[in-house]
């Protein structure tokens, strides 16, 4: 299994699965410094290298790709928000019961719905045990939440005209 010439069919197939696998991925170039180290890899290999240069250059180049592009990526990450509605995003807007007091600056506990979230008041304010509040926004696996009395508060969770929690 030493025979370059093997081994550079392998890096290219294994840079055609990285390829495939960054198309079907969601996220901005997660795979795609592999598949070019890959590629690197299997040129090496078919001029004859050995198979420790292949793997050296399979690693040097990815790292290379990876810091390259990361400045790209992150960038197309920021210019493409959560949208609203999406994942936990939907929980926007919706009115919730605190059911852990929400203390200034710290982090309590709501139910919205049948769903139980950690939460924490907008702007560090703090909220006693059984207020109303409405989520602003969701931050990771909490939700920011206000007095449901705030400007443009939903109807409670269950009124005819409240929107349903996905």
């Amino acid at each position: 299994m030493e025979d370059p010439t093997v081994w550079a069919g392998i890096w290219l197939a294994v840079a055609v699965l990285f390829g495939i696998g960054e198309i079907l991925a969601p996220g901005s170039f997660f795979l795609v410094p592999f598949a070019v180290g890959a590629v690197a890899a299997s040129l090496v290999s078919f001029f004859g290298a050995p198979v420790v240069v292949g793997w050296i250059v399979f690693i040097v180049m990815s790292l290379i790709t990876f810091f390259a592009l990361r400045p790209l990526a992150r960038k197309l990450d920021i210019d493409i928000p959560n949208p609203t509605g999406i994942g936990a995003n939907r929980l926007v807007g919706h009115a919730a019961l605190v059911n852990a007091a929400i203390p200034a600056n710290g982090a309590g506990s709501v139910n919205i719905g049948p769903e139980e979230w950690k939460a924490e008041g907008i702007n560090g304010v703090g909220f006693p045990l059984g207020t109303n509040v409405r989520v602003v926004e969701v931050r990771g696996t909490r939700v920011v939440v206000e007095p449901a009395g705030a400007a443009g508060a939903p109807p409670a969770p269950g009124s005819p005209s409240a929107p349903p929690i996905a």
